[in-house]
């Protein structure tokens, strides 16, 4: 285990059979620091490194890394983790697959006048979001055409702030969706499964609240097409690992592929 000093009681400290400090400092000097966390690892004669969740957990550049200094990491693929962590490149992906995405504008241009254009196109009311977003960043609801240059602006600022790239991406906006999650598992043999669904439809600001299975707005059909759906898609990029993907579900029962974690 590595830790910081103010954790040295903590739970898993405790139960290591070897703990090691990372030392005093913010997060770029410790839980983001790569090159430390590798030095850890290769002078404990570690073989492995588990990413945990948050921090370096979805950053294909550490997983490059710890797999160029000869460690094992337990984890997806760089590529899947490249992937799946930008939202314009994996719609694109599942829609040359056949699965069903948000309708929308994902492609490259960055003007507000060409964006304003297919905004126009997808009509209102609109979601813009940040490509390389998460946790509602980047991320507004627009209900009109003459608002769309301001939420547009406010959005990139955001996103740029947050992430360091204000790529954006537009959706339609789905006025009572349902946010279905489904749990897969994939190893190194080709084996892909699924350990059914979540529901984190309750929400704060697009911030999950609760997460609770089974969901209620599924029926046996329904929960069998979405769970073989996340399935199919692990098994078209031959994923590795532990994963998460996300669908809206709308009143009609309709669902749509919004983005996958490639962590629990």
């Amino acid at each position: 285990a590595i830790y910081t000093p103010e954790e040295e009681s903590s739970p898993h400290i405790r139960y290591a059979d070897e703990a090691y400090s990372l030392g005093e400092g913010d997060l770029s000097q410790t839980y983001l620091n790569i090159n430390k966390i590798i030095k850890i690892a290769k002078e404990s004669n570690a073989q492995a490194i588990h990413p945990g969740y948050g921090f370096l957990s979805e950053n294909s550049v550490f997983a490059k890394e710890v797999e160029e200094a000869g460690l094992i990491f337990i984890g997806p693929k760089v590529v899947h983790i490249e992937l799946m962590g930008d939202k314009i490149a994996s719609k694109d992906r599942m829609s040359h697959l056949g699965v069903p995405v948000i309708p929308g504008y994902h492609g490259g241009e960055k003007s507000i006048d060409s964006l304003r254009n297919e905004a126009i196109k997808i009509g209102f009311p609109l979601l813009i979001k940040a490509s390389a977003g998460g946790g509602g960043k980047g991320m507004r609801i627009v209900e009109r055409e003459e608002d769309f240059s301001t939420s547009l602006e406010s959005a990139k600022r955001e996103a740029k702030t947050a992430f360091g790239n204000d790529n954006i991406l537009l959706e339609r906006y789905i006025r009572r969706p349902r946010h279905i999650e489904v749990q897969v598992m994939s190893d190194e043999h080709d084996q892909h499964l699924h350990l059914f669904e979540r529901e984190c439809s309750i929400q704060r600001r697009h911030q999950k609240i609760i997460e609770e299975t089974p969901s209620l707005a599924l029926n046996h059909d329904l929960r069998k097409k979405i769970t073989e759906m996340a399935t199919r898609i692990s098994e078209s990029i031959n994923y590795r690992g532990a994963g998460t993907v996300e669908f809206i579900l709308d009143e009609d029962e309709s669902f749509y592929f919004l983005e996958m974690n490639t962590r629990l």
